[in-house]
Formats: C-alpha cells, structure tokens, sequence
C-alpha cells in the first residue's frame, strides 16, 4: 500500500486488539475501521470506552498492539519519528509551555518539524486570538489555550490531524470558528480523526462517525444513516392544560392508531406540533446504553 496513492485509507485498522499490562481484561476487543483521505472520522463512545487507547495506538505510543494498525500506508509498530512531521495532534489538555508567549509557543512547535509551512497568524487570526500573540501563555484563559493548542496542531500542514474535543471550554462564537477551519481542512484534502462527547459538533463535522464500547466497535456509518437506523422520530405537539403550556411525544409511526394521540386532537386546541427527528444523541444512548453527561 502506498501512502501517497490519493485512494488508499489514512488509517487502516484490522483486528485491533489491546490489553494493559496487569488488566484483566482488554481494553480494545478487537475491530476494523478505516478513515478515508479528506474524511473527518467521528470516534464516539463513553468514558473509559477504549477512545484514548484507540488513539494512543494510532500516534504511535503504543507499539504492542496486536492486529494491525496502519496510518498513512505504514503500520505504526514500523514508523519513527518522521510519523509526527505527517500528523498533528491536539490532546484534550493543552500542552503548551505557560511562560513562553503564543508565537514563541508555535516557533517552537514549528522548529520540530523543519518550520512552519502554514501561517500561524492566520490560524490565529481565524480563531480569534491573534491579538494575544506576544502575550505569554500562562495569561491565556481556558478557552485561549484550546484554540492555541489546535493550532499548534496544524501550523506544520499535516496530511492527518488527531482532534480531541477540540471545542471544549470555548465560547460558542469562536467554537464555530474552531468548527469552520475542520471544515476547510477536510476540503484542503486532509483527514480529521475527531473524538468528541458533543454530539451536535460530531452531526456537524463528520462524514462517518464509529461508536465504541467496551472495547468494541458496534457501529459505523453516516450520522443521517446512523439516525435513521439507531433513532426514534416523533411528534412534538403543545396544548393548553388548566392555564398552561404542555408538551407531549408521541412516535411518528402509527399515529393513526395512536389512541391517546387521537385523544388529544379531539380534545385539545393543539398550539404548536413538530417532527423531532432522531439526533445523534438519541444514537448514542440506543448504542451505548449510556446518557450524555
């Protein structure tokens, strides 16, 4: 396989497996995704699911996996430190260096990898914090920090980027402008491997979400094929009862038939009525057997 045909996968897993020295159990099962060139790949599931380990794996710091798990046409038991010029890495806990300032914070980074090969500034720029450049970083507020840290992870152009929630702590403003340069770097070519507990950021950004639980993964598909298969759409109706405004559910299949459905027609002035359709989130729970926290 060559890493550079433009129609092989980014990642390509096979029977991955993963036990923890001293576990009793593994903490990967044993599954097969691949994520496709350009593609944002959603990888969703509980805490302690098997995500981190799933991703330590697929950086490369964890080499005793057994089945195969290759990232960009090598299995990752066989790259060196060349794997890190090709991807970028943004953790869930920013690491960066506190009294160094932004910019020194991304020379830094950049002189890892033989420079910058993207303009820092207007990474900065685009996610709102390029006025805060020569400030140093230990002054930056969580929010600051996140952004930084996602730019940290593309300023040297990589072909395959690992994001882990990367809109957490942030603003809704400036999350949708984290959201919007995802978008552009999936229609730049690269790949995004997202983990993320906030489904509406996955339904977003992704072409194809996996869920994972138990070290299995069950699940793989669209978020519309996924919702339309996993989900339960209903109606949403709102009516008067003794002064006030109620609400009741009742599912889109078979209203006709609906006995207390039909109640309601006949004896309440309905006010409002919708369609809810399946979110990713309902997915979620059907999948995981787990609600969002």
């Amino acid at each position: 396989m060559s890493a550079d045909s433009a129609s092989d996968p980014v990642v390509s897993v096979e029977d991955l497996r993963y036990t923890y020295a001293g576990a009793a159990e593994p903490a990967l099962c044993g599954f097969d995704f691949e994520v496709r060139p350009g593609e944002v790949f959603g990888f969703l599931g509980p805490s302690g699911a098997g995500k981190s380990t799933t991703q330590t794996v697929l950086v490369g710091l964890l080499d005793d996996y057994d089945g195969s798990a290759r990232v960009l046409g090598l299995e990752v038991a066989e790259w060196g430190g060349d794997l890190y010029d090709r991807i970028g890495v943004a953790a869930e806990t920013p690491n960066l260096y506190h009294k160094l300032t932004g910019r020194e914070n991304l020379e830094l980074f950049a002189s890892l990898h033989g420079g910058a090969t993207r303009d820092p500034l207007d990474l900065l720029e685009r996610v709102g914090i390029a006025d805060a450049v020569d400030q140093r970083v230990g002054t930056y507020s969580k929010g600051m920090r996140m952004r930084l840290n996602f730019v940290r992870a593309l300023v040297h152009d990589p072909e395959f980027v690992f994001l882990d929630e990367p809109t957490a702590g942030i603003d809704p403003t400036n999350a949708r402008a984290v959201r919007d340069v995802v978008t552009d770097l999936a229609d730049r070519g690269t790949s995004v491997f997202l983990t993320t507990h906030d489904m509406t950021v996955a339904d977003e950004l992704c072409d194809r979400v996996a869920f994972i639980v138990d070290g299995h993964l069950p699940v793989v598909g669209t978020p519309r094929e996924l919702k339309l298969a996993h989900g339960r759409s209903a109606v949403r109706v709102e009516y008067r009862e003794a002064g006030g405004l109620e609400t009741r559910k009742f599912p889109l299949g078979g209203l006709a038939d609906d006995a207390a459905f039909q109640r309601l027609l006949r004896e309440r002035d309905l006010e409002t009525s919708h369609t809810d359709e399946a979110t990713l989130e309902d997915v979620f729970v059907y999948v995981t057997g787990e609600a969002l926290t």
